[in-house]
């Protein structure tokens, strides 16, 4: 996950490192990372690198000098300014502008998959909220095919609510990110949820939190790591695995996500 890194802006666990985005790129082919998930915040975001046709030139240069992939983002401007939770037209019309202009740059850049986070401040809270959503992202489905840009909704919401959820949409242009973390912490059976989704599960966050609780460094906290793999592996996931971990508490960031790799690829091994 882009600015894992980096120092943490402003003590924010996840958040666009404006100072150090452009280093990341060689720190992260030095640990033999092959991909970066961007980070996206609404603050600024006409600002971001990503939003500029100068921006994607420099990234798509950085891309092609360390062999970095950009596959994937994790919008967390429609987490701070969610669309479907607008209390006016003009307030949708505002959020839908953002989200497509969001779009349009992902596939202009080669991003492939745009994490639309359902959680926290942008957690479903209302049948209303729910239709609102459903019906607008419906109608940029023209859109996400265009710009061949799937969106992976990552829920608070029990399983089989995220599974109904999802079916209203075309398989090609939104699934599901399971975010394992968020899931040991929510209570969710791990072995039922992967189950249940199936396959519209088309990413995946890696993460530990303890139950109720908040993320903590990989295997102190709530999620089985083991059932989690195994039960990837039995509904045929080939997809990415982002590392979205804790921080690390003494500023060696590099040192800490080379152990949350090494500890992952014992299970991606079996």
């Amino acid at each position: 996950m882009q600015g894992r890194l980096s120092p943490q802006m402003n003590g924010r666990i996840q958040a666009f490192p404006w100072p150090y985005w452009q280093e990341e790129f060689a720190t992260a082919a030095t640990l033999s990372l092959p991909s970066m998930e961007w980070t996206l915040d609404a603050e600024r975001l006409d600002e971001n690198p990503l939003m500029t046709d100068d921006g994607r030139a420099i990234i798509r240069a950085l891309m092609q000098t360390h062999s970095i992939g950009i596959p994937s983002l994790t919008g967390d401007c429609f987490m701070q300014e969610p669309f479907w939770k607008a209390s006016s037209s003009a307030g949708l019309g505002k959020g839908l502008d953002m989200f497509r202009r969001v779009v349009v740059a992902c596939g202009k850049t080669g991003i492939t998959h745009v994490v639309v986070p359902l959680v926290d401040a942008g957690s479903i809270t209302s049948a209303a909220e729910e239709s609102c959503f459903r019906h607008t992202l419906l109608d940029c489905v023209p859109l996400l095919r265009e710009q061949a840009v799937k969106v992976v909704v990552e829920s608070d919401r029990p399983p089989p609510e995220q599974a109904r959820l999802v079916e209203a949409f075309p398989e090609d242009c939104v699934g599901v990110n399971f975010d394992m973390g968020n899931s040991a912490s929510l209570g969710w059976d791990p072995a039922a949820e992967i189950q249940v989704l199936g396959k519209r599960i088309s990413h995946v966050h890696v993460k530990d939190r303890l139950a109720g609780g908040g993320t903590v460094p990989l295997g102190t906290g709530a999620v089985d790591f083991p059932r989690v793999f195994d039960s990837l592996a039995d509904i045929g996931y080939s997809g990415r695995f982002i590392l979205q971990t804790a921080r690390a508490h003494d500023g060696d960031h590099a040192a800490v996500l080379t152990q949350y790799a090494a500890f992952i690829s014992t299970f991606l091994a079996d």
